[in-house]
């Protein structure tokens, strides 16, 4: 199974999230350390959930960790995260 679907599969089973992007940026890093010749080591990843309520940044995102840790420690070297509450992703889109 590919990672990005991995990734798809345990966010989605851990957040239940409303909105899940996820980029997989690792064309942009080939040959840098960490690279993995592979591919999809490096990603982007957007997680709007109702899970993230109450939460500040920081901890919103240790969560996301510790559900991907597996594939952190054997797979993903880089992931960018932007951690979201419905309501915070809808004010977002509204400001655009």
């Amino acid at each position: 199974m590919q990672v990005a679907q991995q990734i798809r599969d345990i966010l989605t089973t851990e957040f239940s999230p409303e909105k899940l992007e996820i980029l997989d940026d690792s064309s942009k890093h080939a040959g840098h350390s960490g690279a993995d010749p592979r591919g999809e080591s490096h990603f982007s990843v957007l997680v709007v959930s109702k899970k993230f309520e109450g939460e500040n940044r920081v901890n919103r995102q240790r969560l996301v960790y510790i559900a991907l840790d597996q594939l952190l420690k054997d797979r993903v070297h880089a992931l960018a995260l932007k951690t979201m509450t419905p309501a915070e992703y809808a004010a977002a889109l509204a400001q655009k």
